[in-house]
């Protein structure tokens, strides 16, 4: 018959982001280090973080590949100064860190 092709299954994508513990903890460290000279400005940091995560859960093989591992699934995004860490699963992404650009993993 002519028309479309037949349906292929195509490999899973990360359809979203999911926090481990330690990048949790990660955030809400920065967030208390920076609210101490303003919460509005930790609030921002914070907003940020999250609103990158989401914005970027269809397309977790967009972020860079971090530098220090030689494996294609770790990857990061940036939020300001911030490094976000990431392991890409076949139907996930799972943050793993949250740390300063300038502090090594």
């Amino acid at each position: 018959m002519w028309g479309r092709a037949p349906h292929r299954s195509r490999p899973s994508i990360a359809r979203q982001f999911l926090w481990s513990p330690r990048a949790l903890a990660d955030v809400e460290a920065i967030a208390a280090n920076i609210a101490t000279d303003s919460s509005a400005y930790a609030s921002s940091i914070v907003r940020r973080i999250v609103s990158l995560t989401k914005s970027r859960a269809g397309f977790p093989m967009a972020g860079r590949k971090v530098p220090e591992f030689d494996d294609e699934s770790i990857r990061e995004l940036f939020a300001y100064s911030y490094r976000i860490i990431y392991i890409v699963e076949p139907d996930k992404a799972l943050i793993s860190a949250v740390i300063h650009g300038r502090r090594m993993l």
